[in-house]
């Protein structure tokens, strides 16, 4: 049977999504309790619509894997929360075909980066960047608007064979001393959205114009603001919309 499910996790002891050896991964966690239900400690593979960095959280990650056992759906999605640990959270089980792959089935991502814009505090700076400057929410927007649409984003993100992404929609929204930038696409490069996050954060404190981040999107061959990348503690990935299979494309953040 194959299954997709959505998982949300705090990335803060995690050295990512994806298997790495020596490390605690996300996935590592995920197929170490699949393999504890299925048939003679069977190790199948957990697959993501999207890669998630160090220490980045999320919020509407979607898994698929295909079980080998004989637990009903609603007992192995119990037995699979039970085992897990504390940081990792699965929703409902769902059957899917056997050729499903959430990675090619997500028509759009979007990733929350939060920042918190006040004194020191702990609890929120788990989960946020805290700046103590004063930000200009207003001149963040409207630079971000520069990068709205389709465009070659090298120089804000790792090294691809196909650089071209499509930006739908980047949101700054405060509330209070709570900042948070919404960016949606159809997929991003390595490092991307933390990338345009430390550019809007150098507009927001007046380091940098809404011309200058036109400009460094317009020079591909040259990292953005020599390559200033925001913490990854302040990243999630928020949501994944589901459609059709699409042509292969990498997503990483």
């Amino acid at each position: 049977m194959r299954y997709r499910a959505r998982v949300e996790y705090d990335g803060t002891d995690f050295a990512g999504f994806a298997v790495q050896p020596g490390k605690r991964t996300v996935q590592g966690e995920l197929e170490r309790v699949l393999a504890q239900v299925s048939a003679q400690g069977r190790n199948g593979r957990v697959e993501a619509a999207g890669r998630t960095d160090a220490g980045v959280h999320a919020e509407g990650q979607v898994i698929a894997f295909t079980y080998h056992g004989r637990l009903e759906r609603d007992k192995l999605g119990r037995a699979l929360q039970a085992l897990l640990p504390a940081d990792i959270g699965l929703g409902p089980l769902h059957r899917v075909a056997a050729d499903y792959r959430p990675r090619y089935r997500a028509l759009r991502r979007e990733y929350r980066y939060r920042i918190w814009n006040g004194p020191p505090s702990p609890l929120r700076e788990r989960f946020a960047l805290g700046v103590r400057e004063p930000l200009d929410t207003a001149a963040m927007a409207a630079a971000a608007q520069e990068l709205v649409g389709r465009h070659d984003f090298s120089a804000f993100g790792g090294r691809d064979r196909q650089p071209v992404r499509t930006v739908e929609r980047i949101e700054v929204r405060r509330t209070g001393a709570h900042v948070t930038v919404i960016v949606v696409g159809d997929a991003f490069l390595r490092q991307m959205v933390r990338r345009i996050v430390a550019a809007l954060l150098r507009v927001g404190t007046g380091h940098a114009t809404q011309a200058e981040v036109a400009a460094a999107l317009a020079r591909p061959s040259k990292p953005a603001f020599s390559g200033g990348t925001a913490a990854a503690k302040g990243l999630s990935l928020a949501r994944v919309t589901l459609g059709r299979p699409k042509r292969k494309m990498e997503s990483g953040t």
